[in-house]
């Protein structure tokens, strides 16, 4: 019973972006787009704020780990959230997104508690 309400929530979900992105080629391209724009962008904030926490030493090691532990939690949660069956590619890359996207918000809130 509870995997059955389980399978209907997962498919309420992703049931509605995998019928509008097979609906049209630009729809699908659309999504790709957006998914390697903000692919991209995450990155890049999270390289920004990598480079602005500073060199390693002891203080910012622990910083790092601490994000690669955060996007290490964010690659099982979208493991386990993300459809294996339908659209997979392009749910891997917004998994990869959501990835980036944790460390460089762990990241930057440091920053913020450090250098403020």
């Amino acid at each position: 019973m509870i995997t059955k309400s389980i399978s209907d929530i997962h498919n309420s979900i992703f049931s509605p972006l995998t019928s509008w992105a097979e609906q049209s080629t630009g729809n699908w391209n659309i999504l790709i787009g957006i998914g390697f724009l903000l692919l991209m962008g995450s990155a890049i904030f999270g390289y920004v704020f990598y480079k602005k926490i500073g060199k390693d030493d002891e203080r910012t090691n622990k910083i790092f780990l601490k994000s690669s532990s955060y996007m290490l939690l964010a690659v099982i949660l979208c493991d386990i959230i993300f459809p294996k069956d339908d659209m997979w590619t392009i749910f891997f890359l917004f998994k990869y997104t959501l990835v980036f996207l944790a460390g460089g918000v762990y990241l930057a809130v440091q920053y913020k508690k450090d250098f403020s």
